[in-house]
C-alpha cells in the first residue's frame, strides 16, 4: 500500500491553519472586553440610580399621597391607577381596554361586602380596573349579572336596583359617597349622597363623574371617568346586585371595599406627577427609569427599553464598511463582498441585537426582583436579567430612597446590553476583516516560499540525480548556488560531496593501473626467476634466480603493507591514549637521526620556541613527520638543504619541512594528501610508491588536532609542507 506523501507545502499550509488561533483569540479577547465594559455599565447605572434617588431623599410630600407610608396594602382593596397611553372613549364598549386586560382585577366571593340570600357565581361576579390619563381616573367594570334589574322611571330610590356605589375622600379628607343608578343603558352621572351611612339618599347630581352604562347578555359594562382633584387617596367601589323585580331587594353588595364606612376605604396609587417632572428628562439618558414605594408600586417612570440601550452608536454605522466614495467600483466591489459574504460569515459566530423584544414590564404598576428588594432593605443592587423571549440581556440597579432615615421607596435604572454587543459587534467586524487579510496574504505567502523551497529542493535533487547515472557513476558536475541560507548551504555540501565522490572514483578507476604498474614489475621478477631456475643447471645461478624471486616477493610485500598501514594507523589512533609531549625535544632528536638516515641530506633545523606542548601521541607525531621529510628528501635539488622550523603563529605554534627542487603540478596541492596519490615520474625496483604517505602524515596531524597543507614556495624554488593547529 502507498503511503500519502506530505509535501513541504502540504505541510505549510497544515501549520498556516494554526494562524486561525489568531481571530480565536481576537474573539477571546473581545469577549473579555465586553465583560469589562458590562461591569462598567453596571457602575454607571448604579451612579445614576444613586443619583436620582439623590434628588428624591428626605421629600416625604412626594409619598404622601401616594399610601408609601402604609405598613401593608390589600390586594383587591389597595387599587393602582395604571398609566394609560390615550383617553378612554366613555360608549360603553371595553374594547378600549383590550391592551391592558392584565391588569384587571376579578371580584367574586371573597369581596362581599353585605349578602342576603346564598352566593352564587353566576349571580354576580365582575372584573375592575383603575387608569390614569393625565388629570382624570378612568374605571371600568366588567360585571356578570344573571339578572340586571333597572331603575324604575317613577322610582325616586336609587337602591332598588343595580347600581354602583362609590365612596371617597376628598382632597380635604373629608368622607363623601357616590351612587351611579341608571333607568337604561346609556351615558350616567352620578348622584352625591346624604353624609348618613345607613341611608342611601341623593342630594344633588354630581356631573364630574360621568360614564356610559350598556347592558349586555351576560351582565352589563361600566365605564366611568372622574378628576384626580377629587380624591386624596382613598377610594371604594361596590355593586349592588338585585334580582327579583318584584321585590327589589338588594341579593348581594360586592365591591373593592365596603363604601358605608370610611375607615375601611382601599387605598388608590396614582402615579406621581410630581416624580414623573422629576425624572422626565432622564428619557434622553438612554435608561428606562422607575421609582416605586416600599410595598414596590410604581410611582413613576421615564425612557423606554426598548431605546435604553446603554451605549450610544451611529446605527449606519453599525455593520457598515470604513471604506467611503460609493461612485468607486474598488468601494462598490468591497461593499459587495463585506455585505454578502463577510457580514454573514462572521454573524455565523456573531449575534446581533434584536431591533425589538418582549418587554414584560411594558405597563406594570409593581415591580419585583432580588435588586429592589435589597434596595428596600437598604443596600444598593444590580440584576441581570432575561426579556420573556430570550433575546435581550436587561441589567437593573436600584437604590433605595430615604426618608427620616426610613426606606420609603427605591429609584430602578434598567438598561439592556444592545449598545455593548452592537460594540463588541463593530470590533469585531473590523478585527475580522484584518485578521482575514492577515491570514490570507500569510496563507499565499507561506505558499509561494514553500513553493520556492521546494522547487529548489527539486532542483537539487534533479541536479544530484543527473550526476550520478544507475550504475553509481558520477557523469556529470553539479553548479553551486550563491544563496546564503541552508539549502543554500546544502547545495555547496552536494557540490564538495561529488567533487570528492568524483576524486574517488577517479583514484578507483586508476587504481588498478596504478596497482598493476606497481605489480607488474615484482611478478615479472618472480616469474622470470622461477623459468630461469627451472631451466639452469647451475647452483650459483640457481641461487642467484632464487635470491631474484625473493627480492620481487619482498616488493609484493612492500605494497601490501603500504596499502594497510593506513588501515593499522586509524585502529592505532582509536586505541591510543594521548599524552603531552614537548614538540621541541621530539623535533631536536629526530632531527639527530634523520643525519645519521640521510647523510647526503642536508637537513637544517630552526626553532624559534623554548617549549611547544601538544597532546597527542610522539611517536605518530615521529611517523607524521619521517613521510614528509622522506618526502623531502626524494624531491630535493643535490647539495640544497632541508629546513624544519618550528615557529608561533597567532596564538599557536606552527611547523613547516621546506625543500628545494620540482614545484607541484598546478592544482595538485589539495589532491596529493589524498590516498595513492602521486606525482613521482617513474618507480625504482626496489621501492613501491603507492601515494600514501602524505594521506598518512594528514591522518596523523588531524588526530594531533591540526591539519596539512602543501603549497610551492612563492619564489617558485620548492616545496613547503605546513602544519598548522586547527
Amino acid at each position: 500500500m502507498k503511503r500519502f506523501a506530505f509535501s513541504l507545502r502540504l505541510k505549510l499550509l497544515i501549520f498556516s491553519a494554526f494562524l486561525l488561533a489568531i481571530p480565536y483569540l481576537s474573539y477571546q479577547y473581545v469577549w473579555q472586553l465586553e465583560s469589562y465594559l458590562r461591569v462598567g455599565q453596571e457602575q454607571t447605572l448604579v451612579g445614576t440610580a444613586r443619583a436620582v434617588a439623590t434628588a428624591l431623599h428626605e421629600r416625604p410630600a412626594l409619598f404622601d399621597k401616594q399610601s408609601a407610608f402604609l405598613a401593608d396594602i390589600r390586594p383587591g382593596t389597595d387599587l393602582y391607577a395604571h398609566k394609560i397611553q390615550y383617553p378612554i372613549k366613555l360608549d360603553g364598549d371595553l374594547s378600549d381596554w383590550q391592551d391592558y386586560q392584565a391588569n384587571m382585577l376579578a371580584y367574586g366571593a371573597t369581596n362581599l361586602v353585605e349578602q342576603s340570600a346564598v352566593y352564587q357565581t353566576n349571580s354576580l361576579s365582575f372584573k375592575h380596573m383603575l387608569g390614569q390619563y393625565d388629570t382624570f381616573l378612568y374605571a371600568m367594570f366588567d360585571v356578570t349579572d344573571d339578572s340586571v334589574v333597572m331603575r324604575p322611571q317613577s322610582s325616586l330610590r336609587v337602591d332598588r336596583n343595580d347600581y354602583l356605589q362609590l365612596a371617597m375622600l376628598n382632597a380635604s379628607g373629608r368622607f363623601e359617597r357616590y351612587i351611579i343608578s341608571p333607568y337604561a343603558s346609556g351615558w350616567v352621572n352620578a348622584y352625591k349622597l346624604d353624609v348618613d351611612t345607613e341611608t342611601i339618599n341623593p342630594i344633588a347630581l354630581e356631573t364630574r363623574i360621568q360614564g356610559q352604562w350598556e347592558n349586555t347578555e351576560t351582565g352589563y359594562q361600566l365605564e366611568l371617568r372622574f378628576p384626580t382633584s377629587m380624591l386624596s387617596s382613598k377610594i371604594a367601589f361596590a355593586l349592588g346586585d338585585v334580582d327579583d323585580p318584584n321585590t327589589r331587594q338588594v341579593k348581594y353588595v360586592m365591591g373593592t371595599a365596603n363604601p358605608t364606612q370610611s375607615d375601611s376605604l382601599g387605598t388608590v396609587l396614582v402615579p406621581s406627577p410630581e416624580i414623573e417632572r422629576i425624572v422626565k428628562g432622564l428619557k434622553y439618558s438612554g435608561a428606562r427609569v422607575w421609582v416605586v414605594d416600599k410595598h414596590m408600586r410604581v410611582l413613576a417612570r421615564s425612557g423606554d427599553i426598548q431605546d435604553a440601550q446603554g451605549i450610544g452608536l451611529n446605527a449606519n454605522n453599525v455593520g457598515q464598511s470604513d471604506i467611503g466614495g460609493s461612485a468607486s467600483d474598488s468601494a462598490q466591489i468591497w461593499d459587495y463582498l463585506e455585505q454578502r459574504i463577510l457580514l454573514p460569515l462572521y454573524y455565523k459566530i456573531l449575534t446581533k441585537p434584536p431591533t425589538d423584544f418582549i418587554d414584560d414590564l411594558a405597563d406594570a404598576f409593581a415591580l419585583e426582583g432580588r435588586d429592589i428588594a435589597e434596595a428596600l432593605d437598604g443596600t444598593p443592587s444590580t440584576l441581570w436579567r432575561l426579556s420573556s423571549d430570550d433575546k435581550a440581556v436587561i441589567l437593573s440597579a436600584a437604590h433605595p430612597i430615604y426618608i427620616d432615615e426610613q426606606v420609603m421607596g427605591a429609584v430602578v435604572v434598567e438598561q439592556t446590553t444592545h449598545g455593548i454587543r452592537s460594540l463588541r459587534n463593530q470590533a469585531l467586524e473590523k478585527q475580522f476583516h484584518f485578521i482575514l487579510a492577515v491570514i490570507v496574504i500569510a496563507t499565499l505567502g507561506l505558499f509561494l516560499f514553500a513553493s520556492r523551497i521546494s522547487n529548489r529542493i527539486r532542483k537539487l535533487r534533479d541536479e544530484t540525480e543527473a550526476a550520478i547515472d544507475i550504475n553509481g557513476k558520477i557523469v556529470g558536475t553539479m553548479k553551486p548556488t550563491n544563496t546564503r541560507d541552508e539549502i543554500g548551504d546544502l547545495s555547496r555540501s552536494f557540490n564538495q560531496v561529488l567533487s570528492k565522490l568524483s576524486q574517488y572514483n577517479q583514484y578507483l578507476e586508476n587504481m588498478a593501473s596504478r596497482l598493476s604498474h606497481e605489480l607488474r614489475t615484482p611478478v615479472a621478477v618472480v616469474n622470470s626467476s622461477l623459468d630461469n631456475l627451472s631451466l639452469s643447471d647451475s647452483q650459483e645461478d640457481k641461487d642467484e634466480y632464487i635470491g631474484r624471486a625473493k627480492q620481487g616477493i619482498k616488493r609484493l610485500s612492500s605494497i601490501l603493507n603500504s596499502m594497510s598501514e593506513a588501515t593499522r594507523l586509524e585502529q592505532a589512533i582509536s586505541h591510543n591514549e594521548a599524552e603531552e609531549f614537548d614538540l621541541v625535544k621530539l623535533l631536536t632528536g629526530c632531527v639527530k637521526g634523520y643525519a645519521m638516515t640521510y647523510p647526503e641530506g642536508n637537513i637544517q633545523l630552526n626553532v624559534q620556541l623554548d617549549e611547544a606542548l601538544l597532546k597527542g601521541s610522539p611517536e605518530m607525531f615521529a611517523q607524521m613527520l619521517d613521510k614528509v621529510v622522506t618526502n623531502a628528501v626524494e624531491f630535493m635539488n643535490s647539495g640544497t638543504p632541508i629546513n624544519i622550523r618550528l615557529f608561533k603563529k597567532a596564538s599557536k605554534f606552527a611547523l613547516s619541512v621546506t625543500n628545494s627542487g620540482p614545484l607541484l603540478p598546478e592544482n595538485m596541492n589539495k589532491q596529493l594528501l589524498n590516498s595513492m596519490i602521486s606525482v613521482r615520474k617513474s618507480t625504482t625496483a626496489e621501492q613501491a610508491h603507492l601515494g600514501l604517505g602524505l594521506y598518512v602524515a594528514n591522518m596523523i596531524a588531524q588526530y594531533h588536532g591540526g591539519h596539512l597543507t602543501i603549497e610551492n614556495l612563492p619564489d617558485h624554488s620548492g616545496v613547503i609542507v605546513l602544519f598548522e593547529l586547527d
